[in-house]
């Protein structure tokens, strides 16, 4: 007799847990793009700040134009007729927005802006870009970049472009724009990294609500056409559950969500009274 309150806290536990695990989403992840394993020295408060705020992070070191390490793979890019294979592990450029929700490029320079405004690939920087674009994916940009390269500025000991290449690259900035590519100020990229998952959750949530409101309406029978339809809100349907909406009032047809699971016997009670199950997003 003792086995029997064992076992059910034993289940409680395993469906408390899985509860738990279930309304808790992924967080998001981003990665940051630099030109050397030192540039990332001066955003560390940027990586403080996000994760505070739930975001996920991993850094790509430029290797020069063609190559990058990602942690310990090398990402190489493909030439002309060739493909350059360093480490067989390691993603192609192109593959590598397919992890993230978004790039976040704290210095962009005015040959990486013209190949992505262009659509022309060959670098790290343009084929993650246009990759991440194609995909959906935002592109986030600092709008305080000097358009030279670190390795530039180091060589030709300058900070600052000659001002027809400034208006050279304030045009490729603006073409960017049209195509996605968002810009902020380099100290603050990764508060409008926060600030955009924020609102896409905030989206979310409207949503649900706007879908649980709807199925509401339908259980107070405001929609003449569908009277016996009943919406469950929860994660499992229970065989007891069933029973007692059977006693309370009668429906044919169950909405739930699609991640919504039902257990065998209350499939079984279902099949017996006649009751469909419809999926909240079917028509």
């Amino acid at each position: 007799m003792e086995m029997k309150p064992m076992i059910e806290s034993i289940v409680r536990e395993l469906f408390y847990t899985w509860q738990r695990d279930a309304v808790q989403p992924p967080k998001p992840k981003v990665l940051y793009i630099f030109c050397d394993s030192t540039a990332h020295e001066a955003y560390t408060d940027h990586f403080i700040y996000l994760s505070n705020n739930g975001v996920c992070y991993d850094i790509l070191f430029l290797d020069g134009e063609t190559s990058a390490w990602l942690g310990m793979h090398k990402l190489e890019c493909g030439g002309v007729g060739q493909i350059l294979m360093a480490d067989e592990f390691a993603p192609a450029p192109l593959e590598v927005p397919r992890d993230y929700e978004g790039i976040v490029i704290p210095e962009l320079d005015l040959d990486n802006a013209a190949r992505i405004a262009l659509g022309m690939k060959g670098t790290i920087k343009s084929e993650i870009a246009f990759s991440a674009l194609v995909q959906g994916k935002f592109v986030l940009v600092g709008e305080d970049s000097s358009g030279l390269k670190r390795s530039d500025r180091r060589t030709m000991k300058t900070i600052v472009l000659p001002q027809p290449f400034i208006n050279l690259f304030s045009y490729y900035k603006q073409e960017l724009g049209m195509y996605g590519v968002e810009f902020g100020e380099q100290k603050r990229l990764a508060e409008l990294v926060v600030r955009k998952f924020r609102l896409e959750q905030a989206e979310h949530v409207e949503q649900s609500g706007a879908a649980v409101t709807e199925a509401v309406m339908i259980d107070r029978g405001e929609d003449n056409n569908n009277k016996n339809q009943l919406p469950f809100e929860g994660k499992l349907v229970s065989a007891d559950w069933v029973a007692t909406e059977l006693k309370n009032h009668r429906f044919r047809t169950l909405i739930i969500r699609r991640r919504t699971l039902i257990t065998a016997l209350a499939k079984d009670l279902l099949k017996a009274n006649g009751i469909a199950v419809q999926y909240a997003d079917e028509g």
